[in-house]
């Protein structure tokens, strides 16, 4: 038997938890997981975040956003460009520096935006359909964060999920990337090297 049924499973589980969620609950839940990771010390040193768009259920991340903008933090994104690979973007200004891209996620343009290499990221906010206690993430299934957090060598990397996301034990392959961190509204939970 794989594992991949089994995470199949789990990740459907998962996402209809996090879909089970009222809008003004999921709101309320994502301005405290972003207040907690702006109380962390990986924010607190952090230069430039890599960070998602959030899409349906996702943790919200506008807070977290719009308080390291404040902070003069460099906000960089995600950019599919094949069905394997993305890269790290500084989006330019305005609307037309944005696109729906892969699943619908917005994504900055290429050639409005700076390809950013990923040593020059100092902090990475994961997404997340399910977590454990020790800090192994389930995504979406497309491996994108699992094949480019590892470039990501002066990164720490916090993965944002809502409580009811979490699992007993995520299953995984070599491939699968542990985070150093998972922020819940509720707590942080550090994974143990």
């Amino acid at each position: 038997m794989t594992l991949d049924p089994y995470k199949n499973d789990l990740r459907k589980e998962k996402i209809r938890a996090r879909e089970s969620l009222s809008e003004e609950e999921r709101v309320k839940l994502s301005v405290a997981i972003c207040e907690r990771i702006l109380e962390t010390p990986e924010y607190a040193s952090a230069e430039t975040i890599f960070m998602y768009k959030w899409l349906n259920a996702e943790v919200k991340l506008d807070r977290l956003e719009t308080q390291a903008a404040a902070d003069g933090k460099r906000l960089i994104y995600p950019l599919c460009i094949s069905k394997t690979e993305m890269l790290a973007i500084e989006p330019g200004s305005g609307d037309e520096a944005w696109k729906k891209g892969f699943a619908g996620i917005s994504e900055p343009v290429l050639e409005k935006g700076k390809v950013i290499d990923p040593s020059e990221i100092d902090l990475v906010i994961s997404p997340c359909v399910s977590f454990d206690d020790d800090c192994r993430r389930l995504g979406m299934g497309g491996g994108f964060y699992d094949r480019y957090m590892p470039q990501c060598t002066e990164s720490k990397i916090i993965a944002a999920a809502y409580e009811l996301q979490k699992s007993a034990e995520i299953p995984t392959c070599d491939y699968d990337f542990p985070v150093d961190a998972v922020v819940t509204e509720t707590r942080l939970i550090r994974r143990k090297h």
